[in-house]
């Protein structure tokens, strides 16, 4: 059976990297350049790999549910990166596009985007429908 492996790129050298599901919390270095892979920007997953890695880290997992064509989505994304920078390793931002994944749009309820969803030992704990400023995202995935 094939392992699931997430794509992380290196900031350093530019090399994308299949980083084990499994090993997302081990401090994955890049393959190429040995330069530590970034913890602090958001994953985008979907509905065939989303699972895998939730169940695989420790850490809170803050999901963002948007679509491309949503002005809000677009308007809250900075703001999203700029949380994951702060948070780094603390939390786990993840992006999910709900017109491309869904069965986990479905699967979570969305009804309106954005709206994100903090998952912490695979269970839902919070949920915040509406554009944010990072540091309500901060806040929310720290709570």
């Amino acid at each position: 059976m094939n392992e699931l492996r997430i794509h992380l790129g290196c900031p350093h050298c530019g090399a994308t990297n299949r980083v084990p599901a499994a090993r997302i919390d081990d401090g994955p270095v890049c393959g190429r350049c040995a330069q530590p892979l970034p913890q602090d920007r958001p994953l985008e997953l979907g509905d065939a790999d989303f699972d895998a890695v939730v169940a695989a880290t420790a850490r809170p997992v803050l999901v963002d549910f948007w679509a491309p064509w949503c002005g809000p989505c677009r308007a809250m994304a900075p703001a999203f990166e700029q949380a994951a920078r702060q948070l780094g390793a603390r939390a786990l931002l993840v992006k999910v596009n709900s017109d491309d994944n869904p069965q986990l749009a479905a699967r979570y309820g969305i009804r309106s985007i954005p709206t994100l969803v903090k998952i912490a030992q695979g269970r839902e704990t919070a949920r915040q429908s509406g554009a944010l400023p990072a540091a309500a995202i901060v806040a929310l995935a720290s709570r």
